[in-house]
């Protein structure tokens, strides 16, 4: 049964809060922990903690080769190469500016699939609501991108970037399609087990294992592990079985402007007004994207 639009108005709102403050949470433990080491280790520790929960609650996991595939596929796709393929683009040398706005394709390149690979149509007021999101988001993101070109952007960074945009967009396409009825809890916990396989060995190979056992730290991945990690990706996958996949990519083009509040909140980061413009661009274009 679908949800009722203030019930609905409220899980799309906790959603962006929580993908939002993962960027936040990246700065935030980025000076005491080398990025892929944290993210392997993040990521074993939400398999671990999702298996306990589906454990105490009765999760039905996956039964048989197909639903298990399934799920892994999702998992490496939206949890591995995804976050792994950021975080290496950033150390780097991408800029975050940058990566940000790679990111927010990811709307765009979900309608363009949505048809041919769902049969999912996308209205042209859902499209105009796509585009007003993005060019929202493009005004967000306009001061840092423009200081980040001067110094040139590393090819390489630019292409792992990509190739995590594009597997968090087939990765939500997959969800969509193989993963319809089978129970979330079960589901996240594989997918996470699935991205474990991949991030641990990226990270003894290309990591160098710095990890600072200090307050912030823990609290970071605390924070990390329980309310990016398993809180979002479960209310991900709700909003995917609920509702129209290229509607519930649009919120992604929120996750810039709220970052850029918290960012000017926490860490005193400057909003200049062009800046704030595109935040209330980007917000009519998700309400016009994302509207049933």
């Amino acid at each position: 049964m679908p949800h009722a639009p203030a019930t609905r108005a409220a899980i799309n709102g906790l959603f962006v809060l929580i993908w939002a403050t993962g960027f936040v949470a990246a700065r935030f433990v980025a000076p005491h922990a080398e990025p892929l080491t944290f993210v392997a280790i993040r990521v074993a520790l939400v398999a671990l903690v999702l298996a306990a929960l589906g454990q105490v609650l009765g999760a039905r996991w996956p039964s048989g080769r197909t639903e298990w595939r399934d799920a892994l596929v999702s998992g490496l796709l939206m949890q591995g190469i995804y976050v792994i393929g950021v975080f290496w683009s950033i150390k780097n040398g991408l800029p975050a500016g940058i990566a940000a706005l790679i990111g927010s394709l990811q709307p765009l390149l979900t309608a363009m699939l949505a048809r041919p690979l769902l049969g999912e149509e996308v209205s042209r007021r859902r499209w105009f609501g796509i585009a007003l999101g993005f060019a929202g988001t493009l005004l967000v993101l306009a001061p840092k991108v423009g200081v980040a070109g001067e110094a040139g952007i590393p090819i390489l960074a630019l292409g792992a970037c990509l190739a995590a945009m594009a597997a968090m967009t087939l990765g939500t396409l997959w969800q969509k399609s193989r993963a319809a009825n089978v129970d979330l809890l079960g589901n996240a916990t594989v997918q996470f087990v699935g991205a474990t396989f991949l991030a641990v060995p990226v990270a003894l190979a290309f990591g160098d294992g710095r990890f600072d056992a200090t307050a912030p730290l823990w609290f970071g991945l605390a924070y990390s592990v329980l309310i990016n990690s398993v809180a979002g990706i479960l209310l991900l996958m709700l909003l995917i079985r609920r509702g129209a996949v290229a509607g519930v990519a649009s919120l992604l083009f929120l996750v810039p402007p709220v970052s850029a509040l918290m960012a000017y909140a926490l860490f005193g980061e400057a909003l200049i007004p062009i800046q704030i413009a595109g935040m209330v661009v980007a917000a009519a274009g998700v309400a016009v994207a994302s509207r049933a």
